[in-house]
């Protein structure tokens, strides 16, 4: 396969030998960092896949805070004039932006969502102000707010706790917040049950009821053990980012990737065909 660097925004694309058809964008989480290596995986099963900074790069803010859902629809649509099926893979935060992205592109097919989000949650900006994640349209998406009540700091820091307890404490911005997962095409959610950092197999859960509501089936990979950073085959620990805990242990990181490349697997080869290069 071959390695593409692309700019504005910074990032790379992986040309497999035989494309199959699919387009994969990677977006990594609260680091905003160039995925190469999630990237280059799903290159390695006949993806032309690419992965992107989505903050703190030349041009754009230097936190996750209002980053315009255009940054991705511009990479989707780049992908989409060589392929013929699009997906999103997303974690963290960037999990609230592929769940976004497959719900409000027509070009999206599928997303799949590590440590998924059911809501848009709020960022902070420069000054500490409260914002969006995200904007659409130039304008902020409705996010659930942060309520501190009762919070306390931990070393390491610990945000489950406060993820949860917001959630509850505001239902009307909840429901405001709340990403239109209806909308989505296809879609697998992998959550660890011992995520620290938030309540991911808690939010996948709502994911997959509303879902089920609306007659939209959903694959949900979940292991009890399992914390925020699922690891796939292939992959190295993930050592950078926030000093924070985020639960689980190497083994069950790993049990969970692998469950959860199982089933991506699947997704790909169900819709894959090889093409001319």
């Amino acid at each position: 396969m071959r390695r593409h660097e692309l700019s504005d925004p910074e990032g790379v694309r992986w040309v497999p030998d035989v494309p199959r058809g699919t387009g994969v964008l990677v977006l990594a989480g609260s680091s905003g960092r160039v995925d190469v290596r999630r990237a280059g995986l799903f290159a390695g099963l006949g993806c032309v896949s690419e992965s992107i900074r989505w903050f703190g790069g030349p041009g754009q803010h230097g936190g996750p805070w209002e980053i315009p859902l255009e940054t991705f629809f511009d990479r989707i649509d780049a992908l989409r004039t060589d392929c013929d099926r699009i997906l999103v893979v997303g974690t963290s935060f960037g999990s609230e932006a592929a769940l976004l992205c497959g719900a409000e592109s027509d070009a999206v097919d599928g997303v799949v969502a590590f440590a998924p989000s059911d809501v848009v949650w709020a960022g902070f900006d420069a000054d500490g102000d409260e914002k969006s994640h995200w904007t659409h349209h130039g304008a902020p998406v409705p996010y659930l707010p942060f309520d501190f009540t009762g919070f306390i700091r931990e070393d390491p820091a610990r945000f489950r706790p406060l993820y949860e307890h917001s959630h509850r404490a505001a239902l009307a911005a909840t429901r405001a917040a709340a990403i239109p997962v209806e909308r989505i095409g296809e879609l697998v959610l992998v959550a660890g049950g011992d995520d620290q950092v938030w309540p991911s197999a808690a939010q996948a859960g709502r994911i997959v009821q509303r879902r089920a509501d609306a007659r939209r089936p959903t694959v949900l990979i979940e292991d009890a053990d399992a914390g925020h950073r699922a690891i796939l085959p292939g992959e190295e620990v993930v050592r950078g980012g926030m000093h924070m805990l985020r639960g689980g242990t190497e083994r069950a990181d790993r049990r969970l990737g692998a469950a959860a490349w199982e089933a991506i697997r699947v997704l790909i080869a169900d819709g894959s065909r090889p093409v001319s290069p």
